[in-house]
């Protein structure tokens, strides 16, 4: 593994306001081994310059789903698993190839892809899983319909369904240490209704009070925590009351409710551009029509929260959700936040936010000493044209995820 030695470089992790101008920063044996103002010696470095260019951390969406293969998600579903395990690996490259070097998968994504990752059979971001996401009869997730009645169990072993379907505090408690053996990392719920699937209306809350506190019990007995699918106000408010940490999209929340996720010290994953593009592309996609009905109670509303959150002090971390042949979608949240958001916060939405999230902090979201050697070389300043983190990956140079460059062109 070759020392890299990067020059001259600004560097913008979201730890400062501002870039810091004129760094040295030192790469070797896949971990940032010196970071510095001064010249920093090493006589077995590959030296490169960045004057002019930023160097950022890799960047962490906290929201994709990498199975998502199809925008009906149905379909999806019913496609071989190999299938899905090989387009699963395109997504996934493609990724990487925007700068995401780490990404966190609400639900799907199974620990044969993690393994796979490690073991460089496929070129891939860092991958947190949850495993199957849980969901409840006719909630978010069961993707029967109104006339199928087919055993719910069949969802469990399908590569391409995003959850699974559990009813009652003991089965909600089975899945959940299942989902954990087989290497979930936190626990996924559905608190609410969803767009995609066809018979929950947004409004509902899925799951009782004892089953979700079933689900954060089991997974603070893991040393972990449970993220959860949440649109309205009274679902966001209820699940945060009940101990979830992490508030997935978040669309509908209040001032007080805002408040209230601050003051439990949970956090929110805005997902605002999978519902520009549902509203745009989904139907052409195969979205059903009783999905697309749903896009607008929640798409108006998204921005909105974000400068809710904001305004509350909540901690927001990136996210996506895109899905099927809308992947490629993936940088286009950092446009839509920029228009609300301070440019240096949506940069630590994806960095030093995201890496908490993803409990990493130190290690990913930011060019420090002992941190992991995800890094992107941007040309320019993001600060100023946050456009610079879109276009897959154009204006990035160079990419490099644990010491090794997985593209590079700056000429070295």
């Amino acid at each position: 593994m070759s020392t890299i030695l990067f020059q001259n470089a600004d560097i913008l992790d979201g730890r400062s306001d501002e870039a810091l101008a004129g760094h040295h920063v030192l790469v070797e044996n896949g971990e940032i081994r010196e970071v510095s103002d001064k010249p920093i010696q090493s006589s077995s470095a590959v030296v490169i310059d960045l004057a002019g260019k930023t160097l950022m951390p890799g960047l962490i969406d906290c929201h994709v789903h990498v199975i998502a293969t199809t925008t009906n998600l149905g379909l999806n579903a019913e496609l071989p698993n190999t299938l899905v395990a090989l387009r699963s690996a395109k997504i996934m490259r493609d990724m990487l190839m925007r700068g995401f070097t780490t990404v966190r998968d609400l639900g799907g994504a199974e620990y044969g892809l993690v393994q796979a990752i490690d073991e460089g059979l496929i070129e891939a971001p860092r991958l947190v899983i949850c495993g199957k996401a849980l969901s409840q009869t006719g909630g978010h997730t069961d993707y029967r319909g109104r006339y199928h009645a087919r055993n719910v169990d069949y969802y469990a072993d399908r590569a391409g369904t995003l959850g699974r379907v559990v009813d009652g505090v003991d089965a909600l408690r089975r899945a959940a240490r299942e989902e954990i053996k087989g290497g979930a990392q936190f626990i996924k719920i559905m608190a609410n209704g969803g767009v995609s699937s066809p018979t929950d209306p947004i409004a509902f809350l899925g799951f009782s009070d004892d089953e979700l506190r079933a689900a954060v019990e089991e997974a603070r007995h893991a040393q972990t925590y449970v993220a959860a699918h949440l649109y309205t106000d009274e679902g966001i408010r209820r699940a945060v009351e009940l101990g979830v940490e992490s508030v997935e999209h978040g669309n509908l929340i209040t001032a007080e409710t805002a408040r209230l996720v601050k003051e439990k010290g949970a956090y929110v994953v805005p997902t605002n551009v999978t519902f520009d593009y549902l509203a745009k592309e989904g139907a052409s996609f195969g979205l059903p029509p009783a999905s697309v009905a749903k896009i607008e109670d929640v798409r108006a509303q998204g921005l909105a929260a974000l400068e809710i959150l904001h305004n509350a002090d909540v901690m927001m971390a990136y996210g996506s959700d895109l899905l099927g042949e809308m992947h490629h979608h993936q940088s286009d949240e950092f446009l839509l936040r920029r228009d609300v958001l301070p440019a240096i916060e949506v940069i630590r939405s994806a960095t030093v936010n995201a890496a908490k999230v993803v409990r990493q902090e130190g290690k990913l979201g930011v060019v420090a000493a002992g941190a992991h050697a995800d890094l992107i070389v941007v040309d320019g300043n993001p600060l100023k044209d946050m456009a610079l983190l879109t276009g897959q990956g154009k204006h990035m140079p160079a990419i490099m995820k644990a010491g090794h460059f997985v593209k590079n062109e700056l000429g070295v």
